[in-house]
Parts: structure tokens; sequence; C-alpha cells
């Protein structure tokens, strides 16, 4: 009697496996979630939500990316309060 393990073969390697094989050697720039993962949560009012934007938007730049940039210059490595 064959041993269950002979009776199954190589799986084939296709060219979807070759597809996803090349992958394996470049590696893609991390995500954004990968770079930032902490959340921070702001109480703001709603007219101050919408001047944020406005800036943001004159500036071709998103909230969140603002908001770092803002972040960094003040909080940045080694700064004190």
């Amino acid at each position: 009697m064959t041993p269950p393990d002979k009776l199954i073969g190589r799986r084939p390697r296709d060219a979807a496996e070759r597809w996803i094989g090349a992958g394996k050697e470049t590696l893609p720039e991390p995500a954004k979630a990968e770079i930032y993962t902490a959340r921070l949560t702001v109480d703001i009012t709603p007219a101050l939500r919408g001047r944020i934007k406005l800036v943001a938007f004159d500036r071709g730049i998103t909230v969140a990316e603002m908001l770092r940039a803002l972040l960094e210059e003040r909080y940045g490595t080694g700064k004190t309060l």
C-alpha cells in the first residue's frame, strides 16, 4: 500500500504562483498605517474644524498631513514644552 503522503503530488507552479512569488523580491513602501500607528482624538468646535480643513485644502495637503507637521514642528524629537 502506498503511504498517504505519496498519493498527493507537489502542487504545480502556474502563472499565478509565479506572479505572487515575484512580489517577494521588491518591497513596497510602507503604508501610512505602518508609519503612523497611534491615533489622537481632540475635541474641537465645528468652526475650528472648518478653518483647519480650509487651510489644509488651500495648501493642497490633507488635514492629517498638516497637523502632523504642526505637531512635529512644536513637539518634535528632543523639544520640550
